[in-house]
């Protein structure tokens, strides 16, 4: 596929000139007396010399980070390398050096619409007092600390206090089935759990005390479980202890951010793989402050008189990316709730009324807003508004047009790619650079990204693999629980050895700038929140009437999503609407009310290899165009009888 010409244009000069970015560009171009005059030098610079590039990036947001000897990057390796073994760093201690700024930390609006705002002074009280509470309960450093919470300011209070002590904080929304929820805190093994049993969504409130009480059975490493609401719907086992949340902040002594170093553990995230259990991703201090204030300071431009944004779940990494705004002394902005109650224009009230200049959210709920309808700059007084950010899945082109139409002609759109996996983006946006329609406008700094063929061969123009090929400091510093590093090799590094492989098919146009055309694996994302095909398998399959199943979700070259679910069902059933209402809903609630397939079929069987893997890939790619012999070798399969019937259904679903 080559490069075709795209509309373009300018953000305004102002921004550009007043950017962070250009400052950034000026002041490396003085500290190292190179010839970095634009992004594309100052790219090349920062893949082709990285530990100059990240302890450059340290020094311009006055990050202090030690080094010896040994350098920035002690080993440079893809896995294994060691960034700063020498510097000492806290997550929350640079997010509350900026209290003394004074001003709104954090300001969040509920589904109703009310608005409250979190001072800086007040965000550094309650993360003090709740850290001191934490060592109280006997909550130690390396220690994991879960949430099962929606997306309020108590959420981020708490995780800046597990971060302040050096616990390990790990996250799930709360409309995530316990099942679900288990799978991941499980591998890690929390001591601790902050809860709500209460939440509102879609202009109702939502119980979740029966998924609560699940978790506090099913997590027996639990000691303590703090409750931020009254929660009075939960069974508590008798091997861990109730907490009040308001009971922990009313205590007196506070404790301040522990030095720690550079690649302690901060998180765990999750993000599966299409069979076996999700990952558990370790993420460290430094790694992520670094990469957070790199995507959220310079490529999105977020500077301390800003405020910043992003919709999201706390089931998705843009929370982490969003609060990552509280790294650069940003107020950041959260809208709880649905994006489309009471209706699509909710968001870009939102936008005026909580005064926010650098927004973002998933590529989907901007099409659902250009389908609605909605005219932006008719709900609301967008003029503050300087940039709008998409992630999740492909921004449609269409999509480019219609924000131009609706919202400003001169409106910078900055879709990213990234994901889970390394906490931080591949590609971005710089308001240096022109806007073209379809295209993510860089390569990241820092990230030696380019679109690999089949032979491991860069290819300029043309639809390859999307690889990094050296090192970023917020890469995985583990799986939790994979001892000998198999899991992550598998994950990453198995196809290109030392070569770091994301799993998206991606162009890098001549111009530097990318475009992202969908998942080359068989991982489900939608909306923005990736989910592996063995958590919906989980759910469909435990059920009688279904034998077993094969799930795709078509997103390629610009398409609309559209996740298929093939079910083999039991002697006897027939799927009816009865069934298909009754799998969905299973999935709604065990699942992920995200995740629910737009079409279910009845399959005579399910394709599976010699090994026993379901051939997820191979049907997601026939049904994409692809034919039966490109994708498959039927000397591999177990059954390949049944290749003839999902031949049969491609044929009659292209044809659509």
């Amino acid at each position: 596929m080559k490069n075709t010409t795209s509309t373009a244009w300018h953000t305004s000069e102002s921004l550009s000139e007043k950017s962070a970015m250009t400052s950034f560009i000026t002041w490396t171009n003085r500290e190292t007396s190179l010839p970095i005059e634009d992004y594309t030098t100052l790219w090349e610079w920062s893949v082709a010399q990285p530990a100059d590039f990240w302890t450059g990036l340290a020094r311009f947001f006055d990050l202090s980070l030690d080094t010896d000897d040994r350098g920035a990057l002690a080993v440079e390796a893809m896995p294994g390398a060691i960034w700063f073994p020498a510097a000492q760093i806290n997550y929350a201690s640079q997010v509350l050096r900026h209290a003394k700024s004074g001003g709104v930390a954090i300001r969040h609006q509920s589904e109703a619409g009310e608005i409250v705002d979190m001072s800086w002074a007040d965000l550094e009280e309650r993360v003090t007092t709740l850290a001191a509470a934490l060592e109280r309960l006997g909550i130690v450093a390396g220690d994991r600390v879960v949430g099962y919470l929606p997306n309020t300011p108590d959420t981020i209070v708490a995780f800046l206090a597990c971060a302040s002590i050096g616990a390990v904080w790990s996250l799930c929304a709360p409309d995530m089935g316990a099942q679900t929820v288990l799978e991941r805190f499980r591998q890690i093994a929390p001591k601790a759990i902050f809860t709500r049993t209460q939440y509102d969504f879609g202009g109702k409130s939502r119980d979740r005390s029966a998924e609560v009480s699940a978790l506090l059975a099913g997590l027996p490493s639990l000691e303590s479980w703090i409750t931020l609401d009254a929660a009075t719907g939960v069974t508590l086992p008798g091997t861990v202890t109730r907490h009040s949340w308001r009971d922990l902040l009313g205590g007196s002594a506070q404790v301040r951010p522990r030095q720690l170093p550079f690649d302690h553990p901060l998180w765990v995230v999750y993000s599966s793989g299409t069979t076996g259990s999700p990952k558990a991703i370790v993420h460290g201090h430094g790694g992520v402050v670094l990469e957070h204030l790199k995507l959220v300071g310079l490529h999105c431009d977020v500077t301390p008189s800003d405020t910043f944004s992003w919709y999201s779940s706390t089931g998705w990494i843009m929370w982490n990316v969003h609060i990552g705004g509280l790294l650069t002394g940003a107020t950041v902005a959260i809208a709880e709730g649905s994006p489309g109650f009471p209706d699509n224009g909710r968001l870009w009230r939102f936008i005026e009324a909580a005064a926010v200049t650098v927004f973002g959210a998933g590529a989907a709920w901007y099409s659902a807003c250009m389908k609605a309808g909605i005219h932006p700059k008719d709900e609301a007084d967008l003029t503050k508004l300087k940039m709008l950010g998409s992630t999740g899945s492909p921004l449609p082109p269409e999509a480019y047009e219609w924000i131009r139409q609706t919202v400003r002609d001169d409106i910078w759109i900055a879709p990213i790619a990234g994901g889970t996996d390394l906490a931080g983006v591949f590609l971005a946006g710089s308001p240096t650079l022109p806007v073209h329609v379809g295209e993510m406008q860089c390569r990241a700094l820092g990230a030696a990204v380019y679109a690999f063929d089949q032979d491991g061969q860069v290819v300029i123009d043309d639809v390859g693999e999307l690889v990094c090929t050296r090192p970023m400091p917020s890469m995985p510093l583990y799986l939790w629980g994979d001892t000998d590093g198999t899991r992550l090799h598998e994950s990453y590094f198995d196809t290109f050895p030392g070569i770091w492989r994301q799993g998206d098919w991606v162009r890098i146009t001549v111009r530097g700038s990318g475009i992202i055309y969908g998942r080359s694996d068989a991982t489900i994302n939608r909306y923005g929140i990736r989910m592996g095909t063995a958590d919906i398998y989980r759910v469909v399959e435990d059920r009688d009437d279904v034998l077993d199943s094969l799930v795709v979700d078509l997103e390629y070259l610009g398409k609309s999503s559209c996740m298929i679910l093939f079910v083999k069902l039991a002697d006897g059933i027939d799927l009816d609407e009865r069934l298909k209402t009754t799998i969905v809903q299973d999935l709604k609630t065990r699942v992920s009310p995200h995740h629910v397939p737009d079409l279910i079929e009845a399959a005579p069987d399910v394709p599976y290899t010699l090994t026993g893997k379901k051939l997820e890939v191979p049907i997601k790619k026939l049904l994409l165009g692809k034919s039966m012999l490109e994708v498959v070798t039927q000397d591999a399969m177990a059954n390949p009888h049944c290749l003839a019937w999902y031949d049969a259904y491609s044929e009659a679903y292209l044809a659509r």
